[in-house]
Formats: C-alpha cells, sequence, structure tokens
C-alpha cells in the first residue's frame, strides 16, 4: 500500500505537490470511485484516473537536460500553440519540466517523468542552488548587490539571502551583468529582485541546478542525465531526508 499522491508522481503524471492538489479537487479516482483525502492509501494495482485519464502506475524514468532558447514556454502544452521545452526532447514518455524559465529567459532546464524528484528539487526547504547571469540595464553598485544577498522585498515578502557579485560593468552600453544564485524559485523571482533595487533585466540565463551545467550543451539542444549524475541528485535528496 502507498499514499495516492506519491503512486500518481511516480507514473510521471505530475509531481507530488500537483497530485495532492488534484485529490483535492476530486480530479482523482480509483477503481471509479472519487478520492479527495489525502492519506488515502492504495495499490499498484488498483485502476486509478487523473483528470479523466488512466495512468500507468510504473514507468521507466527518464531525465533530461535541456539549454533552453529564447521563445519557448516552460510548460508540457500550451493553449496558444507555441512551442514548448517538451517539443524540444525526443521521447515518448509524457515528460514535463521542472520548475520554469520565463518565456524570453535562457538557460538549463530539467525535464522528467520522475514525480519525487521534482518535488525535491522545486522545494525552497531543500536548498537546491540555482545559478543566473543577468544583464541589467544600469550601472549596478556593490552596496545594491549586498542588498540581493541578504535579501529584497517582493510584493510584501523578504527573499532568502543569495550569493552575488558583479561580473562586468559596461558604461559605454549602461549595463551591468551581475551573477546570482539563489535556492527559490518564484515567479519571475530574479527579475524582480533586481527591480527591487531599481534595475530592469535585460537578458537572463540560468547557468546552473545543483552540480549540472550547460557544458557541452548548445542553446536548443539536450541531453539525458547519467545514471551517475541521477544517483548524485538522489543521493542529495537522502542526504536530505
Amino acid at each position: 500500500m502507498e499514499r495516492l499522491q506519491k503512486i500518481i508522481a511516480l507514473s510521471g503524471y505530475c509531481s507530488r505537490r500537483k497530485a495532492e492538489e488534484l485529490i483535492s479537487k476530486g480530479k482523482v479516482k480509483v477503481n471509479g470511485n472519487i478520492i479527495t483525502e489525502m492519506g488515502y492509501k492504495t495499490n499498484f494495482s488498483d485502476y486509478i484516473e487523473v483528470e479523466g485519464h488512466p495512468i500507468e502506475t510504473v514507468e521507466d524514468k527518464v531525465y533530461y537536460l535541456l539549454n533552453k532558447p529564447r521563445g519557448i514556454v516552460t510548460t508540457a502544452s500550451d493553449e496558444k500553440g507555441r512551442k514548448t521545452v517538451v517539443d524540444l526532447i525526443k521521447t515518448d514518455k509524457r515528460i514535463y519540466p521542472v520548475g520554469r524559465l520565463d518565456y524570453d529567459t535562457t538557460g538549463l532546464i530539467i525535464l522528467t517523468n520522475d514525480g519525487e524528484l521534482t518535488n525535491y528539487l522545486t522545494h525552497p526547504k531543500n536548498n537546491i542552488e540555482k545559478v543566473y547571469v543577468a544583464k541589467i540595464k544600469g550601472l549596478i553598485t556593490k552596496d545594491e548587490v549586498r542588498k540581493l544577498c541578504n535579501g529584497v522585498f517582493i510584493n510584501g515578502k523578504k527573499t532568502s539571502k543569495a550569493k552575488a557579485k558583479i561580473l562586468k560593468i559596461d558604461k559605454k552600453t549602461n549595463s551591468s551583468i551581475v551573477e546570482l544564485i539563489i535556492h527559490e524559485g518564484k515567479n519571475h523571482q530574479v527579475k524582480n529582485m533586481f527591480k527591487a533595487i531599481g534595475y530592469d533585466v535585460l537578458k537572463l540565463k540560468r547557468e546552473s541546478i545543483a552540480f549540472l551545467t550547460l557544458d557541452g550543451v548548445p542553446s536548443g539542444e539536450y541531453r539525458e542525465l547519467s545514471i551517475k549524475e541521477v544517483k548524485k541528485l538522489y543521493g542529495e535528496k537522502n542526504n536530505q531526508d
């Protein structure tokens, strides 16, 4: 017996957090019965439907690292018909992105059908570092960089402490390039952090997540994570557990 939300996550349909949301909304059936109880336990052999779709309760896990180009949406599907990160990867598995990158933001994103790992990597309490490089309009000062490091207020809530450093100041173009390392993932967080200290982001790229980098992966291309890399990610998860 296993918790229903965990079985859904293991199927690759969505993350455990999303599964809990769907259960609470009455979107999940087990053997034809709607289940809304969060602690409900079931067997892998039971017939489970999520949003009207029967799920496969056992599926080989796949893991991809994509270098997202500009102009691609970070969703599994798009109602406006725009190209998504999933469209860039050739697989017959139902995969989804781990976290989000804005339409005009580039860089590293992981796609998988492993709901457990997705939940771990996206939860801020696990302190998974994400490195961004931002080109901003204006000449930033060291004092302002310290403000980013100490946390700034976005919509009345202070961001967690971060790491930041100036990579380049260009007086000719009136712009700066700043590296920012965070472990949260709120909507538009990096752009909003710079906005909070008075700067607009002109370009933004995510360079790494945890120990994973874009080395050897050109823009628009992807690679599968190695077994060693997946085990290392799970090793970090198990250390947290």
